[in-house]
């Protein structure tokens, strides 16, 4: 896709088992309940003020369906997003309150969040980057237009295709934006 919205980069963020610790069970991650059960990520701090100062912005873009399945309030999903906003330097972030079902454009894998995001803040998506650690993240990444990077926590489920990248934590990933070889935003 690719869409150029505006000259600045940002790298789009999945939340949970990215930036947060997230709540495996049966081999599949969740989030945690609410802002008191959030555990940041070692290393999470760092990395995101090394892309700060590169001059990225930073934006989350997470699935939250545990709202429309009714297992989670709206508000203990915002009083978590607050939590972090305290603690990291994020500038923005977008939620999808859907569930599969609801076949919104919002949910991951589909890009409408990334989209949204780009329009509000003048992201050029093809200088920008997504990073994420199950495979919706990366195929809306992908759609979106933008470079992916895979975090790779061996969840027993499905792989995404061909991420940009495949790193253990979200360190790698910022060491591995900012190396620009040739061809990764600038």
């Amino acid at each position: 896709m690719g869409i150029d919205v505006g000259r600045r980069r940002a790298v789009f963020l999945d939340r949970d088992g990215v930036i947060n610790r997230a709540v495996v069970r049966d081999g599949k991650p969740h989030p945690p309940t609410d802002a008191d059960h959030v555990d940041v990520l070692p290393g999470v701090a760092a990395a995101l003020g090394r892309l700060k100062a590169a001059g990225y912005l930073l934006i989350v873009v997470t699935n939250q369906p545990d709202v429309a399945r009714g297992t989670q309030s709206r508000e203990a999903v915002e009083a978590i997003h607050a939590r972090l906003a305290s603690e990291l330097p994020i500038d923005d972030f977008r939620a999808c309150y859907h569930d599969d079902r609801d076949a919104c454009a919002c949910r991951k894998p589909k890009p409408g969040l990334i989209i949204d995001a780009a329009l509000a803040h003048g992201v050029d998506l093809r200088e920008s980057v997504m990073v994420g650690d199950r495979w919706r993240d990366i195929e809306a990444g992908r759609r979106a237009g933008c470079q992916t990077v895979f975090v790779n926590h061996e969840y027993e489920e499905r792989k995404p295709e061909k991420p940009d990248a495949v790193v253990g934590a979200l360190e790698e990933a910022a060491t591995w934006i900012l190396s620009d070889p040739g061809g990764r935003p600038s």
